[in-house]
Order: C-alpha cells, then structure tokens, then sequence
C-alpha cells in the first residue's frame, strides 16, 4: 500500500497525471493522499512503464533525427558519427527493454507477496485467533463470512448481539465449530523486541543460503586485494594506499552456489556489531601475509574470531613474493590453537597470492566445503529480517542504508523497522548498484524510503502493513530513550559470587600484563581451574596496558577485564564503566586465582545438609469439618517450628515428607513449641495420620563449598 503522492515520487511524475492515469484505469482515487493497494500499483507500473517506454522512443526520434539534420548541415557524415548514431539506437532499445523487464519482475513480485509468511506468529487456515473483546464483527472478518450470519446463528442459540458487541470465548467456540473450525485464545508475542523474537520456520520452508564471510587481519595483508580478486574488480586501487576505508559487503557466484563476502575495516568493528547482538557472519577468514607472519593485528583478529563462535579458515597471502615463509606461518597459526589441517589439525588453510590469483579457487572451495558441512539454511518465503552493515545520510535520497538481509525475503514496497527507525523500502540496489526488486537470505542489499539514520549492528524486520511497521518503529523508539538510562551489564565476579546462574558452565577473561611470563602464569593458573564442570575461558591473553578494543571485545563476549601489574586510564576507566564491563586489577597471582575459585563456586548449585530439629509423638486425633485432621502431639525431642519441613515416620518407615501445616499450642497459635510440652499438628496436603505415628521436624542448612 502506498499513497497517490508517495507512488508520483516512486516513479516521477506528477500527482495530477497518476489521477488522471487512475481515472482512465477506473481505480477509486480522488486526491493524493488515497491509498492505492498493491493490485492499482500494479496495473499503474504497467502503463506508466508502456508510456515512459514510448515517451523515451520518440524522444529517442528526435534526438536521431537533431543529429540527422547537424551532420546534413554540416556537410560532415564520418564513420564516428555513424558509430554514435548506432549506438544511441542500441542504447535506446536497451533502455525500454530493461524498463519493460523491471515493470515485468516488479508485476510478479507483487503477485508472489501474497505467498509470503508474517514474521507474527500465524496459525493453520483450520484454526481461528480469539483477541480479547473480540467483536462479531472480528470473529466475522476471520471465518470469512458476513456478521449478520453469525448474529443469526447466535438469535437461534436465544443469544441477542449485535455487529460491535463483544463475544465471550465460549459463545465464539460454537459459531466456529460450526464452520468445521477451530477456536484458540491468541497467544500475545512482542515483536517490539524482534532482536529477542525466535522465527521459527517450518522445516519444509527452509532452502540452502550462502555462506557469509568475514575477512580479517593485519593492516595491508591483502583483504581487499583478496575481494578485489575474487569479483575481479578494483576496489583496493580506487582507496587511499588500497586500506579499507569503510564497511562494504558483496555477493559472488562459484558455479551454481553464491558467497557473500563482508569486508570491515578491521575487528573492532566486526566485534563492535557483535557487542551490539548482530552475529551476521557465518565464516571468518584470517589473512597473513607469508613474509611477514602472525602480526599484533593477527592475533587480534584471532582473538576476536574465536570469540564469535565461528568456523575460522586461513589464508596465507603473498605467496608470489620470493621471501614467502608459509611453514613458519603455519607454526605460529599452531601456537595460537589453529593447528593446520595438513598437520593433523582441524584448521583448513589455503596457500595464495591474492595478487595473481594462485590458491583462490582453492580457497573458495574450502569456504563452500564449510558451507556444506555447516547446512545454512534459511526460509525465503517469509516477510525478510537482517542486519544493518552501514548507512549515509543524503542530502537528495535521505537515508541509505546497507542491509544484509538474513532470513526471508525483502520486496520493493515492504513496510520495515530498522533499529528506532522506520519507513517502506522505496528502492532495492544489489552490490553492483543495479535496481532489483527483491532480496534473497544471505543477500547484501541498499535501500532507500527509512525516516531516519540506523546505526551499524542494528536489526531490520519487514512487516505487512505500514500502520504496524509505523506502530513498532514508535514503540522501539520510546523504549530506546528509557534504556538510554540504563548501562548494558556484563558479567561481574561479584555477580557470580552471589547469584547462581543457571546453565553458566565458563567465564569469560581477557587478561592483560606487564609481561610475557606474567600473562603465561596468569593464564595457564586460571585454565587450570575446574569446579565442578565450570572452567575459565581466556578470550585474550597479552602484554600492554588496558585498551578500548580490550574493552569492546569483554563486551561482545561478556568477559571480565584482569590487568596484573597495569592500570587503565580514567579514559577507559570510563568506557568500561559506560559499557559495563569489570576491569579487576591484581598483583599477586593467587589473589587472581583465590577471588576466581570463589566466584566460580558461587556458579554452583549449593548444597544443603539436613538438620533434625525436634520430633514428636502423634497421642490423640481431632478431626474439625474445617481444618480437617489435628494431630494432638507431645514433643520428645527438640523444638517443633510451624516453618519446618516434616515427614511423618510410621513403624520406622518414612509414609510422607512435606511441611508444617499449622501448630498450635492450647488454644493458640504458635511459631515453636519446646520439648516435654503438648501441640496441635497439621501437616500440609495430607490428612491419614495415625496415633503413635512420629512427626520429625527438620531443615536443609547450605554447607560452603
């Protein structure tokens, strides 16, 4: 759906000649701001499209016919001329056949929308939603039949409504067993939250998707060189000292199957994506070069890698250099824990020279290899979900925004919220920058039509209706400024001491030291820890001070910081604080290692010893309508309490454990009754007490671990 005005700037005419164009076509629109559904967009693409086709040939006429009459005038016919004239004739029929054939995928996209799934929880065509105070008119508008055939069927049952009265859930189960259907109360999900919103699809609706890979390393080993080389390009060329100066992403074909590359500036934007929850990548190549090695910037990237979870394959660049070294490289990749297939490992590494292309088609056969060991899938028949990868701001369009759409399909037209913002997606681009009018799971696309600005890392969802997309955005926004307030938290040793974290099975770490012996010794002293199953994941382990990229990455991986014998700055100090991530700083190892075992233990399910406390004896039955069975009962041991768990003991054997009901002393109620006194004893949810039964009294007490 859009209005008469937004559809005149969609195609660029004016709002007069869309009314009058409706006109002609008989659709029911007097002034621009009527809605036109998707039946009147298209039957208004296909003459718009026919017109402008025939606008461009006579224009086309004129232009030819201009030229025609200069080279007459001129006295000047040479074969350049005569080239340019063939060509514009060329290009011109390339412009109305290209028109044709988008107006041609626009029409078939339009009519395939309708087969698509609402990311809403939706139910069987057997099954109808009952909302509470539906209406009879609601309940109409689901069965898909006329209210006042309902209002009849209700007048047979003595039951007098009307169209806008409320119907209770039971009336409303009659009227649709009727129509062979059934009723069920509607379950309410929040889709506000949609970072947080399971989609689960049907396993019959899920195809194949292409990988999605992230290229990370050190500076100038060659990422983009490698992209550059694979889409046979030159992206790095057009860049300042051919260095990544922004987020880009493409899509590539190797034969029948498709990869989408992502290609960052570096890890700290790939790690700050993840921090903000947007896990896009699927596969992380790391690059090295093969004359210079493993690099502080590589070990990073390793770092940050294994951090995500994901498959990691390696490539080691630069192999047409005289100089190259790949065993070397190859032993060091072992010593950070990427032991090479080739050696026994389980780590893929590809040989290349992104230069020449040597190693690549291997390369890319590992990622597909990967790809299928990994099964991607994902539901294109479904309304579309991604990530932002980048957006601009300009001054003609608006906003312009990168998305890599993840799961579904996101169609010209679809009503969407991306982060805070919302809009309907006015134009499709593919990383080749040619319209389209669809994107598939695991495409990169650029969209224009959202009314604000979204930042990188920030979740899109497409939804049906513009009043929803309009609603959600709204919604999102108003929560956003409330937790603007709130600091996001990461995890704390403090936290873990006192709270049990159910599930929790390792902590994350990223140690920081002075030097290389003490980031060993801390290291292997906290790997050694094992409580019970809980252990201590190190997700970083270096010499230097405290850094904002150590930071980003406690953050992404809900790690604490451990500096021994550094300090961070009162800068980082309070970016840690504003992202909510403990930095704990140590000079003695055991100090680390002592408050570590503790908070780890603290993970733990306690343990309780149990505790008798007082027993009694059953001497005499009361039976009250009321209260049902009081055991009259004299204390030979202990203290009787009302808050006590108690079993009951018949003959030595244990009949049942539960709870003190009540207890009474006298005519009383009592909290505690002491030994070699009477009371009156109810124990909760049981009643087949008998005299000479012993009623024992006892407590669990956490022992400290």
């Amino acid at each position: 759906m859009m209005s008469v005005m937004e559809y005149a700037e969609d195609v660029n005419v004016t709002v007069e000649e869309v009314l009058k164009k409706c006109k002609s076509l008989h659709i029911d629109v007097n002034t621009k701001d009527d809605m036109l559904d998707d039946e009147a967009i298209t039957l208004l693409d296909n003459e718009m499209m026919s017109d402008t086709s025939e606008n461009v040939e006579e224009l086309n006429e004129e232009i030819i016919e201009d030229i025609a009459e200069e080279i007459t005038f001129n006295n000047k016919i040479d074969a350049d001329n005569t080239v340019k004239k063939q060509k514009l004739k060329k290009k011109n029929v390339q412009t109305k056949s290209n028109k044709k054939d988008f107006a041609k995928k626009k029409k078939e996209m339009y009519k395939n929308k309708e087969k698509l799934v609402s990311n809403t929880p939706n139910t069987d065509d057997n099954i109808v939603l009952y909302r509470e105070n539906m209406t009879i008119g609601e309940l109409a508008t689901s069965l898909h039949v006329a209210a006042a055939e309902l209002i009849k069927k209700l007048f047979q049952l003595g039951i007098m409504m009307n169209v806008n009265q409320s119907i209770s859930f039971e009336n409303a189960e009659i009227l649709v067993l009727d129509y062979h259907k059934e009723l069920k109360r509607e379950e309410k999900t929040d889709v506000t939250n949609f970072e947080e919103f399971e989609i689960i699809d049907k396993e019959e609706d899920l195809i194949s998707r292409p990988p999605v890979v992230t290229i990370m390393g050190h500076v100038d080993h060659g990422k983009t060189t490698l992209l550059d080389t694979i889409r046979k390009t030159s992206v790095a060329e057009g860049e300042a000292g051919g260095i990544t100066q922004a987020i880009s992403a493409y899509q590539v074909r190797i034969g029948e199957k498709a990869i989408t590359f992502i290609d960052t500036p570096g890890h700290a934007a790939f790690t700050e994506m993840r921090a903000r929850g947007a896990q896009i990548t699927d596969i992380v190549i790391i690059i090295v070069a093969a004359d210079d090695g493993i690099m502080p910037q590589t070990k990073e990237a390793i770092d940050h890698a294994k951090a995500a979870g994901v498959p990691i394959l390696v490539a080691i660049n630069k192999m047409d250099k005289p100089d190259a070294n790949p065993e070397r490289v190859m032993t060091e990749l072992a010593e950070y824990g990427l032991t090479p297939e080739e050696w026994g490992g389980d780590t893929l590494v590809s040989k290349i020279s992104a230069k020449s292309g040597e190693g690549i088609s291997a390369l890319l056969d590992n990622i597909l290899l990967v790809a299928d060991m990994e099964n991607y899938r994902a539901n294109p028949s479904r309304y579309a979900v991604g990530t932002v990868i980048e957006s601009r701001l300009d001054k003609q369009v608006g906003s312009i925004v990168t998305v890599l759409v993840q799961n579904g399909t996101l169609r010209i037209g679809d009503p969407i919220v991306v982060g805070t913002a919302y809009g309907k997606v006015r134009t499709l681009k593919n990383d080749l920058g040619l319209e389209i009018t669809e994107a598939t799971p695991a495409m990169p696309v650029e969209i224009t039509g959202i009314n604000n600005t979204p930042s990188a890392g920030d979740r899109f969802m497409a939804f049906e209706t513009e009043k929803e997309a309009r609603n959600i955005g709204e919604q999102r926004k108003e929560q956003a400024k409330l937790k603007s307030q709130i600091k996001s938290k990461s995890v704390s040793l403090d936290d873990l001491f006192n709270q049990i974290h159910e599930g929790v099975h390792e902590i994350p770490v990223i140690i920081k030291t002075d030097v290389n012996g003490s980031s060993e010794a801390v290291k292997n002293s906290l790997e050694k820890l094992d409580v019970e199953g809980i252990r201590v994941k190190v997700v970083r382990s270096s010499v230097g001070a405290i850094t904002e990229g150590d930071i980003i990455l406690a953050k992404a991986s809900s790690a604490i910081v451990i500096g021994f014998n550094v300090r961070p700055n009162q800068t980082i100090q309070d970016y840690a604080k504003e992202n909510g991530v403990e930095i704990r700083l140590y000079n003695i190892i055991y100090k680390v290692v002592e408050e570590m075992e503790a908070a780890m233990k603290g993970m733990l399910e306690p343990v309780y010893e149990e505790k008798i406390i007082g027993s009694a004896e059953v001497r005499q039955l009361f039976r009250f309508s009321k209260v049902g069975i009081i055991a009259g009962s004299y204390v030979t041991d202990g203290n009787v309490r009302q808050d006590a768990k108690a079993r009951l003991i018949r003959d030595g054997i244990v009949v049942y454990d539960g709870n003190i009901g009540s207890l009474q002393r006298e005519k009383d109620r009592a909290k505690e009754v002491k030994k070699g006194l009477e009371c009156g004893i109810t124990i909760e949810g049981y009643s087949d007490i008998k005299e000479k039964d012993i009623i024992e009294c006892y407590e669990l007490v956490e022992i400290e671990r």
